[in-house]
């Protein structure tokens, strides 16, 4: 009896299997690879034969199709021959002799007809034979699309059957004897000359197809090469090229007079690679003008220092006016040493994060004047009309660069305008503060 136990035959199968699939997948990813890595030229020329190839094969399945239904109509229409000459033999008694001159003519073994209902055997065979296939040839009536394609691919079936059999087949051959509805021919012949005959069509359609694809391939290559592939390569090679020094702008590519889309892509990217290389250009200089100018603001701030540890010795001095102004000098000096410490850190300039507070207005302007010099002896007068306790929320410093610098384009448009053209003297300069509400 037999026992039961694990089926290793099964796990031995799936184990094979496992490392086919591995196989495949790894000659799978090998084939991509390699397809990845040739050109474009090289992918479009194997395309291009490949498809001319794909076009010969479905022009060929039906050619010798079409070449075996000749070929056996042809051997039927050497049979009727033979039939007539074989049935005006007089006595209707023919010669052996000439009943196989008759069958080596038609190339066939026996011949039959069937006329008026009775078959009868007009050439008959020298010995017994054994037929291997039969195959009606004669004429259906037309029927629909599907049942003619069928009838289409039946055909080609049978055609590519005969290169695929051994050719030692003996075969049997109806057709229309155009005499009768009923009427028929009926012949048996050997395979083997069809055979033969077919392989050297195929062999003929083969090399036609070859030479075809050849020269087809090479002049779609040649016509997509000069349209397509060499511009794509010309625009590739000035990308690479470019993009080695993109601030050098006789490396921009030079457009074609094309109006396609290869025309516009060139275009393109000239236009987009001149925008590139000035920007770069721009941002050179910017660079070369930031580290100009950090330069510069060290040594300004040196020279600021300087002058500060200048001005602190002044507050020493007893003179009332030096001790009048001694402060004020020695805190505009602190506020441009502390601008000159907040810009350009890091190499770029930035502005202090604004340290708000509650201040009363009226001291900072009048610092303001102070720093300008207003009022002036016979000169730009300098009112201040501010509630001495008006108070407001901002960052003294910011402030004070904001009111400076509108203070002083105000002096600079007074000493520009002519003596004539001022209607009230040589000119004021008010400032006025009020608070509405909370504004």
């Amino acid at each position: 009896m037999p026992q039961d136990g694990p089926d290793t035959s099964r796990d031995g199968a799936a184990q094979q299997m496992v490392p086919a699939r591995g196989r495949l997948a790894a000659s799978y990813v090998a084939s991509r690879r390699a397809w990845m890595g040739l050109g474009l030229s090289l992918k479009l020329l194997l395309l291009t034969a490949a498809f001319v190839m794909l076009a010969e094969v479905l022009i060929f399945v039906p050619s010798i199709a079409n070449y075996r239904l000749s070929w056996l109509n042809d051997r039927l229409l050497a049979a009727h021959l033979a039939a007539l000459a074989a049935e005006a033999v007089p006595g209707g008694k023919i010669p052996d002799a000439l009943r196989m001159e008759l069958l080596r003519t038609a190339a066939v073994k026996a011949v039959a007809i069937r006329r008026e209902g009775q078959r009868r055997m007009v050439l008959p065979p020298d010995e017994p034979m054994t037929v291997d296939a039969h195959f009606d040839l004669r004429s259906m009536p037309s029927g629909s699309a599907f049942e003619e394609a069928g009838r289409r691919f039946a055909l080609i079936g049978d055609a590519l059957a005969v290169y695929l059999r051994s050719s030692d087949r003996t075969i049997r051959i109806l057709g229309n004897l155009g005499m009768g509805d009923g009427d028929f021919i009926e012949v048996v012949l050997p395979e083997a000359p069809l055979h033969t005959a077919m392989v050297r069509h195929g062999l003929n359609i083969l090399g036609l197809s070859i030479i075809i694809s050849l020269i087809t391939a090479a002049l779609v290559y040649l016509a997509l090469s000069s349209l397509l592939v060499r511009p794509m390569m010309r625009i590739s090679r000035n990308m690479l090229h470019f993009a080695d020094r993109p601030e050098d702008q006789s490396r921009i590519i030079v457009p074609s007079e094309r109006t396609d889309e290869i025309g516009v892509t060139e275009r393109e990217l000239a236009s987009m690679q001149r925008q590139l290389a000035q920007l770069l250009l721009q941002k050179s200089r910017l660079a070369q003008l930031g580290l100009a100018v950090s330069k510069i603001n060290h040594d300004l701030r040196n020279m600021l220092a300087s002058a500060q540890l200048i001005s602190d010795r002044l507050t020493t001095l007893p003179d009332p006016t030096v001790q009048r102004f001694a402060p004020k000098l020695i805190a505009s000096l602190d506020r441009a040493i502390s601008f000159c410490n907040d810009t350009l850190r890091f190499g770029r300039a930035e502005e202090a994060e604004p340290r708000r507070d509650l201040m009363l207005l009226a001291p900072l302007l009048d610092e303001v004047g102070d720093g300008l010099g207003l009022p002036r002896e016979a000169g730009i007068g300098w009112h201040v009309e501010i509630d001495p306790r008006l108070r407001i929320d901002a960052d003294r410093e910011h402030l004070y660069r904001v009111l400076n610098n509108i203070c002083r384009n105000a002096v600079q448009v007074l000493e520009a305008m002519p003596v004539g053209g001022r209607t009230d003297g040589p000119g004021r300069i008010t400032v006025t503060a009020w608070r509405e509400g909370r504004e």
